[in-house]
């Protein structure tokens, strides 16, 4: 079975709080990109192995996303041996959510080849053990998240009459540094009211808290956004803990 995956970008992202497990609370919005995407091939085998082609990254056999949503399943309903094979093309520490996608993807093609019959709302509770954005990727509509990025809202956003432009600067951010290094505060307004308004309007209204710890250590990032809004981009910003910077712009 061969299937592909893509990225997403986070529109706005406040981290909240920090909570007693050491994790942060956030509110943010996930998007649906289509700018780069990854492959995994599955397949049966006598042994299971995994296999990593084009990656800007080296992971150990056993850390890898793909191979700890295998296991979770196995661990449960026993799943004979099988040889994933995953491409890559989403850039890894990007914030881009590479590695929470490929999990996702993973789940649901173990889902199906081995007739599981999980619902979305069980693999739901797989996937939230995986990472804390894997859960948006078995739905992939523009979702309002809370809690660790795990507890998702659907709601109506529709950007395909704009051009969506992600620039990956070859910068990796760890997302654990980067929250270490933030301060987390109450919003004053909810980001599912302020993605509301006109994106006219986002530029002024619509943060990512990251940004101001990330651009002070990566001025060129900062560079980037300024650039995305030099050359029209209607809003611009960076996309979690980053590297990656994208504008949206009228098509």
């Amino acid at each position: 079975m061969l299937a592909s995956v893509h990225h997403k970008i986070n529109l706005g992202l406040h981290i909240v709080e920090k909570l007693p497990s050491g994790y942060h609370a956030i509110e943010t919005v996930f998007y649906p990109c289509h700018n780069y995407e990854d492959t995994i091939e599955i397949t049966p085998a006598s042994q299971f192995s995994f296999s990593l082609k084009n990656a800007d990254f080296f992971c150990e056999v056993e850390q890898n996303l793909c191979v700890k949503a295998y296991r979770l399943l196995k661990n449960i309903y026993d799943l004979p041996p099988v040889k994933i094979t995953l491409t890559k093309q989403i850039p890894s520490g990007a914030g881009l959510g590479g590695g929470s996608a490929n999990a996702a993807l993973t789940l649901k093609m173990l889902n199906s080849v081995f007739s599981l019959q999980l619902s979305v709302k069980q693999l739901h509770k797989f996937a939230a053990q995986l990472g804390s954005d894997t859960a948006f990727f078995l739905y992939n509509t523009p979702t309002y998240a809370t809690g660790r990025g795990e507890i998702l809202e659907p709601i109506a956003l529709d950007l395909s009459k704009y051009s969506i432009e992600t620039v990956c600067p070859n910068i990796s951010i760890p997302t654990a540094e980067a929250y270490r290094n933030a301060t987390p505060k109450k919003p004053n307004v909810c980001l599912k009211e302020i993605i509301k308004t006109p994106i006219e309007t986002w530029k002024n209204n619509l943060m990512n808290d990251f940004e101001e710890v990330i651009f002070k250590q990566h001025p060129q990032l900062w560079e980037i956004k300024t650039e995305l809004y030099r050359r029209g981009a209607l809003y611009a910003s960076m996309s979690g803990s980053g590297s990656a910077v994208y504008g949206i712009f009228t098509a």
